[in-house]
């Protein structure tokens, strides 16, 4: 039983290890061609579909929030009517 466990154990750790070395490939080359180029686009745009998705999220939730802050401060600003 303890020959099998440590055989299993073994062949987990090999698999484990040569996994995460596949999905490490050197990539930066790629990358840097990629965020290098002159094409007249934001280097923060470059990564694509994904890095879109997050600009116009931001953008949205800090034209909100800014717009939401200064209702309130306007609301604050406002003296209470008697009723």
């Amino acid at each position: 039983v303890y020959l099998l466990f440590q055989a299993l154990r073994q062949i987990s750790q090999r698999t484990i290890s040569t996994a995460s070395r596949r999905q490490l490939a050197n990539r930066v080359s790629e990358n840097q061609k990629l965020f290098q180029e002159d094409n007249g686009v934001p280097v923060h745009l470059k990564g694509g579909a994904k890095d879109h998705l997050l600009y116009r999220t931001t953008m949205v939730l800090t034209t909100f929030g800014t717009l939401y802050s200064v209702y309130y401060l306007l609301v604050s600003s406002m003296p209470k009517k008697p009723n």
